[in-house]
């Protein structure tokens, strides 16, 4: 039985893959799922799966060198799928060095209890171990508002904010260990996800929840800014596929080929609320287009993200399967199944940094 050991698997990139997982292998695997439960890891995105004989959850902070090489001590992990990382743009502006300390030191201490583990005395590697260092396609910057650019493997990194510079940085350093000890991994770099489980300060829950309950949208800058949004099962699937198929010591991007604009991300949110909420839903009279409302832009803000998947289509043939038209119904009737799970994640201290990251102009 191969091994996986999942690191923020209780956040919501890492909770969708390990429910791919078990949908397509079952008891074929185990996933060890290690997260420190920071306020964007939650065990109820698991509780389908917690029973299982062949899962395993482990409380523990990446950056606890003791921790972590314990777990490689105690079971013979043959792939590491790396997602735990402090993610969102907002925070790490007001606290880049908390963004520094799990995503850069706890991607080398992910990586030295890997090697340890795996490497055998001539330096070579156990066979058919793997790790999978899981990006973003914010490292690269901001591409011109020209459609024809885009984001390639080989696009040079220029990250603009804390949060970026701290991925472009754990990227290098998995690079870096790839090139020194041909240590076996990839990395991929992701566009912009949704779908079930996603944390609502990030635009997509957050459009939702607030247009169900008649609350002001907010809208940095001109909204005019370009995301290439993909659904996070697709990424699940192409996750995967890399740790099958990808060339060891290569990065793959994947894309989504659904590029927006926020303020058109936001329009399509409210319509499709509209034309799925039943007639005599109290809410469907909250859900207009008046609750837009512009902020001030966020520092340093990126004008256009845009991936060029070629490159793990070519060679692993893997593409984008959901469009974002289905997906998003998707993701409005999973928050409709699931509003005790939005209620309890925007309880208490949530409340608080919302109002002070979005005051209106």
């Amino acid at each position: 039985m191969r091994t996986y050991l999942v690191t923020g698997g209780a956040g919501f990139i890492g909770s969708n893959y390990i429910h791919y997982m078990f949908k397509k292998y079952g008891n074929e695997i185990r996933i060890i799922n290690v997260d420190a439960l920071t306020y964007a890891g939650n065990l109820e995105n698991l509780k389908e799966v917690q029973d299982r004989e062949n899962y395993i959850f482990v409380k523990a902070d990446i950056c606890d060198k003791e921790a972590i090489a314990k777990i490689f001590e105690e079971y013979d992990i043959d792939r590491v799928v790396h997602f735990a990382a402090e993610s969102h743009v907002d925070r790490s502006i007001k606290n880049p060095e908390v963004f520094v300390q799990t995503n850069v030191l706890g991607t080398a201490v992910m990586l030295n209890c890997a090697k340890a583990a795996w490497e055998l005395p001539d330096g070579s590697y156990l066979p058919c171990k793997k790790f999978l260092h899981v990006s973003t396609d914010e490292v690269y910057g901001s591409l011109p508002e020209d459609e024809t650019a885009f984001f390639y493997e080989t696009s040079p990194y220029d990250p603009h904010s804390p949060y970026s510079a701290s991925k472009a940085s754990s990227d290098l350093l998995v690079k870096a260990y790839m090139d020194t000890y041909k240590f076996p991994a990839n990395i991929t770099n992701c566009s912009n996800n949704y779908g079930p489980y996603q944390f609502p300060e990030k635009l997509i829950p957050l459009i939702i929840n607030n247009a169900l309950q008649g609350k002001k949208l907010p809208v940095y800058g001109d909204g005019k800014n370009v995301r290439d949004w993909l659904y996070v099962e697709d990424h699940a699937k192409a996750i995967d596929m890399v740790q099958e198929k990808g060339r060891l010591f290569e990065t793959y991007n994947v894309g989504g080929h659904n590029e927006k604009q926020n303020i058109e991300i936001i329009h399509i949110i409210l319509d499709t609320l509209q034309e799925m909420l039943p007639a005599d839903d109290s809410r469907k009279k909250l859900v207009t287009y008046d609750l837009i409302t512009y902020v001030e832009d966020r520092k340093g803000h990126d004008r256009r993200y845009a991936i060029a998947p070629d490159k793990i289509k070519s060679e692993i043939g893997w593409e984008p399967e959901t469009m974002f038209k289905e997906g998003i119904r998707r993701t409005i009737q999973w928050f409709f199944e699931n509003e005790d799970w939005m209620k309890n994640v925007t309880s208490g201290d949530y409340q608080k940094y919302y109002e002070e990251m979005y005051k209106t102009k």
